[in-house]
């Protein structure tokens, strides 16, 4: 299980029209960018994760990650993540990396990562998730299309400057679809962006004025109607409007935000993504408070193929699955299954607006090396020595030593540690593990 080797990739996955996310006004995507990390451990096993890019900002990732994680072990879950929450203080949130580990201790214990959390095989409903602006005609077309494809349930997005523009989509599609499809909304407010265009900013009376009639018209939930860090307006929301609010997917403090946020109540549906929110054990930790608390549990999943798969895995373990909805994005024309997916043998290809949980041991996706080659750009490959060759040169052979040495005696112990609690019958995985189960509550699947 001991970490031998670690390579990164800049990937980018050309699609084939522009994009127009709505969290990033004006800023059109025309490619899916993401970094790729790839593990492998003494025994040969692999490990992928990823995490969502702009370009080439993490060039100097390798660097950092070199020293932190070769020799670390791929199954002492809490070693890793203390060593990524000390990256953190150093600049980088790279909570994404963590799933690299489970994919390889899923795939040493033949099982998928859904089952060392308590989850069983079977299948999960989705909702299709819209990623741009439209206006009320343009989406109402677009969702046509998507119930046509077997999809009862979908997520729009508002963002225009004023409020009445927005009323006006929700209205219209309302209207077109009736009251037989299920919808929430997005406002993406919670993490504003507008670094290129301008874009609105929603008070307390905005998204009360809004979140009123979107209940109205049956709407099922609104998602960051407000800052993410603004707990006090929004738990003045959840206590005066009547359509559910959900939140808190870009989340990188990790459990501590969502347990003032479930003190102050701000919230009736969470959606930490683990990508961003410390990775796997740090999610199922949130996972475990949302259900003591009584609130609900369903991820943020727009960011590639990898990362749903990372979060598919959690829900597929949550006791939401049976009467909640996973969130499946596609965009037409620009974000389509197989461009989000674009390194996969096989993309997430939903039959009916409903996904077969995989049975592949670890995250259930296997990298297309073909697409690999055509679409990353290796950047870093560590090994031992090469990252004791760098390390020779930056500080000199006599300094170089020294760290090694200490580090190496730390490695030790902390194996030796471990193996004799393996010895003794202690499941390393049982701290972050047990299944989870959820008070009673209303389900927000379909009306």
């Amino acid at each position: 299980m001991r970490i031998t080797e670690v390579t990164l990739w800049h990937v980018s996955v050309p699609l084939p029209a522009p994009f127009y996310p709505a969290w990033i006004p004006g800023l059109p995507q025309n490619a899916n960018h993401f970094t790729l990390i790839r593990i492998r451990t003494a025994s040969g096993l692999e490990g992928w994760s990823a995490g969502p890019a702009m370009g080439h900002e993490r060039r100097g990732l390798g660097d950092l990650l070199g020293p932190y994680l070769l020799g670390e072990r791929a199954d002492d879950i809490a070693s890793i993540r203390q060593r990524l929450r000390e990256m953190s203080y150093l600049g980088w949130h790279v909570g994404w990396l963590e799933a690299a580990c489970w994919d390889v201790l899923g795939k040493a214990r033949g099982v998928p990562v859904y089952k060392l959390l308590g989850g069983e095989p079977g299948r999960v409903q989705l909702y299709a998730s819209t990623g741009d602006v439209k206006d009320g005609k343009a989406r109402a077309a677009e969702l046509e299309a998507r119930r046509a494809e077997g999809f009862e349930a979908a997520k729009l997005r508002v963002h225009k400057a004023t409020l009445q523009e927005d009323l006006e989509q929700i209205e219209t599609v309302r209207r077109a679809m009736g009251d037989g499809f299920a919808m929430g909304i997005d406002a993406n407010q919670g993490w504003r962006v507008a670094v290129v265009a301008d874009a609105p900013l929603w008070d307390l009376d905005r998204a009360l004025r809004f979140g009123d009639r979107a209940a109205e018209l049956g709407y099922l939930w609104l998602e960051e109607p407000l800052q993410s860090d603004d707990y006090e307006a929004m738990a003045a929301l959840r206590a005066r409007t009547g359509i559910a609010i959900a939140g808190n997917e870009i989340n990188h403090v990790g459990l501590p935000e969502v347990q003032v946020m479930l003190e102050k109540r701000c919230l009736d549906v969470y959606q930490p993504d683990a990508v961003f929110a410390g990775g796997i054990a740090e999610t199922w930790r949130m996972v475990q408070a949302i259900a003591a608390a009584g609130a609900r549990y369903t991820p943020h999943t727009w960011t590639n193929g990898i990362g749903f798969a990372i979060n598919l895995q959690l829900f597929a373990a949550s006791p939401w699955r049976a009467d909640s909805l996973l969130e499946y994005p596609v965009s037409p024309p620009g974000w389509l299954p197989q461009y989000r997916d674009g390194l996969l043998k096989q993309p997430w290809q939903h039959e009916r607006g409903w996904l077969e949980l995989p049975t592949a041991p670890g995250l259930g996706f296997e990298i297309d090396p073909r697409q690999l080659a055509r679409y990353g750009s290796r950047f870093f490959h560590g090994t031992h020595f090469r990252v004791a060759v760098r390390a020779v040169l930056d500080r000199g052979i006599k300094t170089a030593k020294e760290v090694g040495a200490v580090r190496a005696n730390r490695l030790t112990q902390r194996s030796a540690a471990l193996d004799k609690a393996t010895t003794a019958g202690e499941d390393l995985l049982a701290a972050f593990c047990p299944r989870v189960a959820a008070t009673p509550r209303t389900s927000w699947k379909l009306p």
